[in-house]
This record gives structure tokens, sequence and C-alpha cells, in this order.
């Protein structure tokens, strides 16, 4: 099913994030997945994410959809030209993949593979604008595709806390040009920030998805401070992640944290999206505190 059907009948749309495994086995990923996961509106796969070289999303979102889930493949400009970039979107159709995230992704230096050179034929506009013309039944040469052409639920990302939000905005409106059909944000942690972005993004009327990440730890939220661009944890969250070192160790805390951010921003948008990183078991929870 595609997400924008449930938009558009008005559900409140929860999302996770999972990151294939640095191999080719994924019995635990999958159970995991079905043991917290399998309640939720849809699950992202992420692309080599961070650059670190893994299994591919387009697989790993296959695997999900075979066990009865519904994937939202990542695909980033990164590693492909346009031409590979539309064969592995033709294969996501063929595979019965209906949902996307359309991204640039990162550089190739920041991963585990820094001499890998990166391709960037494309950038997420131009990869959704890419996707809209497949799903017109041509490709970017302009030749026509043979049968029934592709239809997606095409997603794209949005930072809404960065320091630049005209910037956004503008990214946005080409994204929306561009023919993306919904946003999911980078990781929300000032709600009066997200609050402000959505009162000027709801011009371009589409359905946004927050983001959250539950905070592990107070040095996580500093590395993030200090290397993650559009995120800022503020001070009084990472002296409540301080407080109670085992409180925070077990998650509790960054699940009160994570929830309470869903509250303020829930009225503002059409969605969540969950970036649990490895503490996908902790969802559920997080959902019940947040009253989804």
């Amino acid at each position: 099913m595609k997400i924008t059907e449930l938009f558009e009948r008005g559900e409140f749309v929860v999302s996770a994030e999972v990151g294939p495994p640095k191999g080719f086995h994924v019995e635990h990923l999958l159970e995991d997945a079905k043991k917290y996961l399998s309640g939720i509106s849809a699950v992202n796969v992420t692309d080599n994410q961070s650059s670190v070289m893994r299994l591919g999303s387009l697989a790993m979102s296959k695997a999900l959809l075979d066990e009865g889930l519904t994937p939202i493949y990542q695909l980033t400009c990164r590693d492909r030209n346009r031409i590979a970039l539309q064969s592995d979107l033709l294969s996501a159709a063929m595979f019965g993949i209906e949902n996307l995230l359309l991204l640039t992704g990162d550089h190739t230096k920041l991963g585990d593979h820094p001499q890998a050179k990166p391709v960037f034929d494309l950038d997420s506009v131009s990869l959704i604008h890419a996707v809209t013309e497949l799903e017109r039944g041509v490709d970017l040469g302009g030749n026509a595709l043979v049968g029934e052409p592709p239809k997606f639920a095409k997603g794209a990302v949005v930072s809404p806390c960065s320091d630049s939000v005209d910037a956004q905005l503008a990214k946005m409106e080409r994204k929306v040009r561009a023919g993306v059909d919904y946003f999911q944000t980078q990781a929300v942690f000032e709600p009066e920030k997200f609050i402000r972005f959505m009162e000027k993004a709801k011009q371009f009327g589409k359905p946004v998805q927050v983001g959250i990440i539950i905070p592990k730890s107070a040095g996580m939220a500093k590395f993030m401070n200090n290397n993650v661009a559009g995120i800022h944890v503020p001070d009084e969250m990472i002296e409540e992640l301080k407080k109670d070192k085992e409180k925070t160790k077990a998650g509790i805390t960054g699940i009160e944290i994570a929830a309470r951010i869903i509250r303020e921003c829930r009225p503002y948008c059409q969605g969540v999206h969950i970036m649990a990183l490895g503490w996908e078991d902790k969802v559920p929870e997080l959902l019940k505190q947040a009253g989804i």
C-alpha cells in the first residue's frame, strides 16, 4: 500500500527506520521488525547510511515486503548514475515496492570507504523528477517504457530546524515542483522551531512526518550537535539525559523526551518517522507514551 493513501484518509502515519546489516544474513532483523514494527504504517530501509557499505536497501525492502511489512525504499544519488537509479526504480516497481524516500546522500568521505568515488549524477530534486518521468512512461532520455508505467509514493527530506529556514523552504518548493508526494524531516529536538517551520511549509499542501530520534545519552546528543547539520539538542535535554545515568542507559529518559516531542508536534504534522538507531524494541513504548 502507498502511504499516500493513508495520508489521504486522514490517518496519522507512523514509520520507523531500519538499517540493513553489513552482511547478507537478515533473519534477526526481520524478526525484530515483525515483533516491534508490525503495528506501524511503514518501515524505511536506509541506503548505505552515512556512506557505510551494507546490504542493499532494495533487497532489504523486498525481504520486508515478503514478510508482510510495508517498506519505504530509500534511494540515494551518491552511488549510482541516472541509468542505474532508473533501473533500480523499475526493479522496485517489479517487486511491488510502492513507497520511496529519495535523497542526495552523504558524501563517501564520511563513510568506511572514503577512497570511493562519489557519483552524484543527479541530486534529490532531479531524482524526484526522474521518478515523475518514469510514472509518465518515459525515462530521462525521453525513451518510452514498455507497458504500464510504475506508480510510487514519492518522499523527500527537509530539515525544519536548520539555521537557514528560507533555504529549506526553497528546497522544499523545488521538490514539490518536481513531483514529491510527502516529506519526512530531519530529527527534531526543538518543537517550537518545527511548529514555526510548519506554519510556513503548509503553503505547499504536502503531508509531513516529523522526524524523531530517541536520544541514547548526553554524549550522543553532543555528538549530533557537533556533527549533524540541522539538528540541535537543547542544553536542558542534555542535562535531563545526564541526571539519571541508569535511567538513560535503559532508554527510559530518551523515550520520555521523544514522546514529549511527538505530543508537542503532532497537531502540526501528518505523521511521525522514528529513527530508532538500533532501539527498534523501544518503538512500541515510545508510541504508547506519545498517545499513538
